[in-house]
């Protein structure tokens, strides 16, 4: 095995040890058996609504991507069809890898279509940065309705690191200070290749400030595809009988979410089934239908990701 592949391969499989070594543990203390239990007890009408609203949040993340294509070099943009199937194949493809695993794909398919890398790249990290805005935002704005005996330091303390971190990237695309200071930084980078790639991402990502007006539409466009994800957890809760009130969904799941992006595992397994189990074991949800929900809402997520394994089956795969 190369140094190349050995670097690729370490990190991977240390993922998927974590991942299958969280999983065992709470499956574990939750006991196999109760959350079989929980889990065949799924009311299928229920589970049925969800399905049908994860398909539109697939289209509606489609769309939002599609939005973002707007500060490409004009003339480069790839025909419609091509954008489509890059997206929903690297949603396929992001099954298998952590969080940012198709985030990778889709911009390097990209650049395939003769788009310059470095404007790829921006709009899959604007892409990934206003999604967690939008689960920030959500979450915040349903807590005042939520009983106060849930929403401690923890809760705050990780939307005020989400906020933060987006509040971060919007000074490095609207304000110039900050532009300049980006490109000193980058042009102090070791390796004159290395500069190259860093100014020209500094310069893709500055473009969004003239695109306002897409920006505001993303936004929007990526609150309503948290909504639609919050909803299918309800709906698999009320099939899985859980009593527990809607908002406390729009807080729970967000940060669940928000859990699972770190790329520490694949799938988010292991670190999405323990988010689950401390968020509603706050509202005294049984340890064992929080897992049966975490698994259940991880799975739904790849029923989404099923028009991306088509295309990819049937279309000539690409690996970074």
């Amino acid at each position: 095995m190369s140094d190349k592949a050995r670097a690729s391969f370490l990190p991977r499989t240390l993922r998927i040890a974590v991942a299958v070594g969280l999983t065992a543990f709470i499956v574990w203390r939750a006991n196999l058996s109760e959350i079989l239990k929980a889990a065949g007890a799924l009311d299928l009408r229920w589970a049925a609504a969800a399905i049908l609203l994860v398909f539109l949040d697939r289209a509606l993340n489609a769309y939002r991507w599609i939005e973002l294509l707007c500060a490409l070099t004009p003339g480069s943009r790839p025909p419609f069809r091509t954008v489509l199937r890059i997206f929903f194949v690297s949603t396929f493809v992001g099954s298998f890898l952590p969080s940012v695993g198709g985030d990778i794909y889709r911009a390097y398919s990209l650049a395939n279509e003769e788009v310059r890398p470095a404007e790829s790249a921006a709009s899959v990290l604007m892409d990934r940065v206003l999604g967690v805005l939008s689960i920030v935002l959500l979450a915040i704005a349903v807590l005042p309705f939520v009983p106060q005996r849930v929403t401690d330091a923890r809760l705050v303390m990780t939307l005020g690191l989400g906020l933060a971190g987006c509040a971060v990237v919007a000074f490095a695309v609207f304000s110039p200070r900050a532009a300049s200071v980006a490109q000193a930084f980058a042009s102090r980078a070791p390796a004159a290749r290395l500069q190259r790639v860093a100014l020209s991402l500094s310069d893709a990502i500055r473009r969004y400030a003239h695109h306002r007006t897409e920006l505001v539409k993303v936004l929007a466009a990526s609150i309503g595809v948290q909504f639609l994800r919050v909803i299918q957890a309800y709906c698999l809760g009320r099939g899985l009988s859980m009593d527990v009130p809607l908002v406390l969904y729009f807080v729970f799941i967000p940060l669940a979410m928000l859990v699972m992006q770190i790329p520490i595992t694949i799938l988010g397994l292991g670190i999405g089934q323990l988010a689950f189990v401390a968020l509603f074991g706050q509202v005294n949800v049984p340890a064992s239908q929080a897992v049966a929900l975490s698994i259940l809402f991880i799975a739904l997520g790849l029923v989404g990701n099923l028009p991306g394994a088509a295309l990819y089956a049937w279309g000539r795969p690409r690996t970074p």
